[in-house]
């Protein structure tokens, strides 16, 4: 393949000699660098996602101490995780990832069963984060479409799922073109991010009508969680600042796209580790400067007429459809609010594409070891643009069914974000966890963590068990249909099918990640896909 030339530092093999060493043939094009492989981590993370489009959420759970707190507290355990994660993507540079890792770290002859229950908690968090993504852009479009054309029907439901299909169907064609044309996206999307949220800032710090920005103490302490103390029902200040801590887990998920791109990655064994570990702080130190910056433009003075809308007071900003598009036109009127919601929508737009990448590598690689139902046909890959086309449409149809209750549920974002971050995180913490308890089977790579290790990996893991408790309680009072969180109801329909799947079935076959054959079969394998 192409990439002969690229020495990796692990035993002085090259990429596509270590992936061999790892049982398997060299199908996908290789031509990441590693910068476009931290990008890729980068736009999924997407702050200008995350952060906004559950920016209401975080308003209805402790207003913005929650959020600017939160997001500090939640980003250094999170960079803990990472660092967990990145050294053992050092060791195993393969597009299976997490499944991968916990397959070969499993004490025992328990790698099968390991390996089963993280691959379906990852596929189960990353069409639930690829759903999350694009539904937050379909908001922001619905907010565009409403505010240019002055008509308010666009951010009916009915109008916001229809969006939602059209961008997962531009997703998915992206997706069917090959990895150069994701890979050069991704690297426009760092830039897209890092710039967009300096000149948002700028610009909301600079507006006529918010001379009089909040201040620090609305900010960062009491006066700003009792502007919005209440609106989810609950009267228990510590459960309420839990549950809005979703804004920051939320947000930074998806970087485990790094690893699942490292096949196509030159330099692998450290280009990977090192996109998971820079996503994750820079999008820490961004996105915090973004949460500020949005939070200090709140209106400080009601009522207040915004759009042709009067808003009365905190809770009414809080509850409006978007409400930060509302506090961006309320800031800098409706022209350059346009323009910021651009920004913002071009953001989510390439972190989707990023985020269906990542899903389809993964279910990708779950399907070459037979581990999903017609495992033949997702494992397919294009001869013309070495990408796995099929998985990838089953990422952009999968996120449109997950979203589909939004119809029904006014909170079905909430829930489906929950989904994301229980899944995800399941699947990232089974390996680091492995890895603690069954240390001898472990062989670091060139990137590793040292006496730091331990330290890390614990932390990291206490507090994941926490969060996926956390996540699946109530998030409003009273309880009702309309803002039930089905979160539990998705993670146990997912794990009893996979757990009944295997106890009936794949226990009898299913051996974990196997070899595709031998060195002569994956030349062969590689020269077919040359044609």
């Amino acid at each position: 393949m192409d990439d002969q030339s690229n020495t990796s530092p692990a035993a002085g093999l090259t990429d596509t000699e270590r992936l061999h060493q790892l049982g398997y043939a060299q199908e996908l094009n290789r031509s990441m660098s590693r910068f476009s492989n931290f990008a890729i981590s980068f736009t999924i993370i997407s702050i200008l996602s995350g952060c906004l489009t559950l920016y209401g959420f975080g308003l209805q759970h402790g207003g913005p101490p929650t959020m600017l707190w939160g997001w500090l507290l939640v980003g250094v355990l999170v960079l803990f995780a990472g660092l967990s994660m990145a050294e053992i993507c050092s060791a195993y540079p393969t597009a299976g990832g997490l499944y991968y890792w916990a397959a070969k770290l499993a004490p025992g002859k328990s790698g099968p069963i390991w390996s089963w229950f993280t691959g379906w908690f990852n596929l189960l968090g990353q069409v639930a984060v690829t759903a999350g993504i694009s539904f937050g852009a379909a908001f922001s479009v619905s907010a565009f479409l409403a505010i240019f054309t002055n008509h308010g029907f666009w951010l009916d439901r009915g109008y916001t799922i229809a969006i939602l299909a059209v961008i997962l169907l531009v997703q998915g064609l992206l997706n069917t073109f090959g990895i150069r044309l994701v890979a050069l996206l991704n690297n426009v999307s760092v830039w897209w991010h890092l710039i967009g949220v300096a000149v948002i800032v700028i610009i909301l710090f600079a507006a006529p009508s918010s001379h009089s920005h909040q201040s620090l103490s609305f900010l960062f302490g009491s006066k700003g969680y009792d502007a919005f103390s209440g609106l989810s029902g609950y009267a228990i200040p510590f459960y309420v600042f839990l549950v809005g801590l979703l804004v920051a887990q939320y947000t930074f998920t998806g970087y485990d796209a790094s690893a699942h791109v490292t096949e196509e990655t030159m330099n692998a064994a450290i280009s990977g580790p090192k996109g998971i570990v820079n996503s994750i702080w820079i999008s820490l130190v961004a996105g915090f400067i973004l949460l500020l910056g949005v939070s200090m433009a709140i209106p400080h003075v009601f009522p207040v007429t915004i759009g042709g809308t009067v808003f009365p007071n905190y809770a009414s900003i809080a509850t409006a459809t978007v409400p930060w598009a509302t506090i961006f036109e309320f800031s800098v009127g409706k022209v350059t609010a346009e323009f910021l919601i651009l920004i913002v929508i071009g953001a989510q737009l390439f972190c989707g594409m990023s985020s269906v990448t990542a899903n389809s590598r993964m279910l990708y690689a779950f399907s070459r070891d037979g581990a999903v139902p017609f495992s033949s046909f997702w494992h397919h890959v294009s001869k013309r643009s070495h990408v796995p086309v099929h998985s990838a449409w089953f990422g952009a149809v999968g996120a449109f069914i997950l979203s589909a209750p939004y119809l029904w549920s006014v909170v079905a974002y909430g829930a489906v974000t929950s989904i994301a971050v229980i899944g995800l995180y399941v699947a990232y913490l089974i390996p680091v966890f492995l890895r603690r308890i069954n240390g001898k089977a472990f062989t670091p790579g060139p990137w590793k963590l040292g006496k730091w290790g331990p330290v890390f990996g614990w932390i990291a893991i206490v507090w994941v068990v926490f969060i996926c408790i956390l996540f699946m309680l109530p998030q409003f009072s009273p309880i009702t249909a309309a803002d039930f969180n089905y979160t539990p109801v998705a993670v146990v329909a997912v794990l009893g099918f996979a757990g009944i799947w295997y106890a009936v079935s794949a226990r009898k076959w299913f051996k974990g990640p196997k070899v595709q054959g031998s060195a002569e079969e994956l030349a062969a394998i590689e020269r077919e896909l040359q044609i």
